[in-house]
């Protein structure tokens, strides 16, 4: 459900007989004209469970919005979750009590302009495991200036995770069509979400020259970003698509700033792409998730906002191959989600992964 009112008890009352005493997941596009702790404590006056998180634009069925709240309800909720101080490691992941007979679906928003966060979704699979599929993102706005973006019953948060246990089974698809076009190169230094050095030497240097020469462009003091948006990093994975860093920024030392963690010692490779290999990809991880599905009741979409920075007009190609997909097999599946500043999946058997550039979509039976 979209809602687009501004009223607060207007909100409240919609949330409420939308989910009918059921939990919401609220995602909400930034630049809606709220204010969340109010909205929160209307909420809470309403006795509505709920999370949620702020994102640079959200998606309802085919649209794109940079306004409006988007609620998805969250069935067979088991429990809600805030964990604060994910940049400290400060936190203690809370126990859950699986039952062999269940399928289980965790549900989660971080902060995604915090650091530490691979180390988060470390500790939440050392926990739980394979008990339970994954599903989220990263929260916060297309600013890059960190604040709080998360949400629960408790308040809203920055530097925090909120997590949404539903006793259902998802099914996921996770692709992002980026290729390799240089690397494998290894990164001798790095620091959070920093690298200081890519084969022991600036790794500026190293990513302008194969940038440059495969793009004809030339970096200058302010177009970093609007060529870096092109050729992001490729975290190497045994027998799996690479795992894609996005890099943002360089720092005062010309080191390159990222969304999400890397360590000493990766290999990655630079990659590049496309309209057509985006968009493909779009559409292979809609069909990867619908042919796990038997009788989905909604389908979340998280995709990455660079995405569209890097598609621009043609990002409603890529939103129409994945809604067409889904709808073309099941035309009453609800469609909601939104554009995160990285993306959280579990797939197939492999391990947790916090994503950049990358399009997760998941049904929930």
């Amino acid at each position: 459900m979209l809602i687009e009112s501004t009223n607060l008890k207007e909100i409240a009352k919609s949330i409420s007989n939308h989910v009918n005493n059921k939990a919401a997941l609220i995602s909400i596009a930034e630049h809606s004209e709220i204010v969340l702790s109010d909205l929160v404590e209307e909420l809470n006056n309403a006795g509505i469970k709920f999370m949620g998180g702020i994102f640079p634009k959200v998606i309802h069925g085919k649209n794109i919005l940079e306004k409006g709240l988007v609620i998805n309800t969250l069935d067979n909720l088991d429990s809600i979750f805030l964990i604060k101080n994910i940049s400290t490691g400060d936190y203690e992941i809370p126990d859950i009590e699986f039952k062999n007979s269940e399928e289980y679906s965790l549900f989660t928003y971080v902060d995604g302009l915090t650091s530490n966060i691979s180390n988060y979704l470390s500790e939440l699979y050392i926990k739980y495991g394979m008990n339970t599929n994954y599903l989220g993102g990263g929260a916060g706005s297309l600013t890059l200036e960190q604040k709080p973006c998360v949400f629960t019953s408790e308040g809203v948060f920055q530097d925090a995770a909120v997590i949404a246990f539903l006793k259902m089974s998802s099914k996921i698809g996770v692709r992002h069509g980026w290729n390799k076009i240089g690397g494998p190169f290894i990164v001798t230094k790095a620091e959070g979400n920093v690298i200081k050095e890519i084969n022991w030497k600036n790794p500026f240097e190293v990513y302008k020259e194969v940038v440059e020469e495969h793009s004809g462009k030339k970096f200058t003091d302010t177009n970093f970003f609007d060529i870096a948006k092109g050729y992001p990093f490729g975290i190497l994975k045994e027998d799996a698509e690479c795992v894609v860093r996005d890099p943002l920024m360089l720092n005062d030392a010309n080191e390159m700033v990222c969304v999400g963690e890397l360590e000493d010692n990766m290999l990655v490779d630079i990659l590049n792409g496309d309209k057509n290999s985006l968009i493909e990809a779009a559409q292979k991880a809609t069909e990867d998730s619908l042919r796990q599905a038997s009788a989905p009741k909604k389908a979340i979409i998280i995709d990455c906002i660079s995405r569209i920075l890097f598609l621009e007009d043609d990002f409603d190609l890529e939103l129409n191959a994945i809604t067409s997909t889904i709808k073309n097999k099941f035309p009453e599946v609800s469609i909601g989600g939104a554009l995160t500043l990285g993306e959280i999946s579990s797939y197939g058997e492999g391990f947790l992964e916090f994503y950049n550039k990358t399009t997760v979509v998941g049904l929930f039976e």
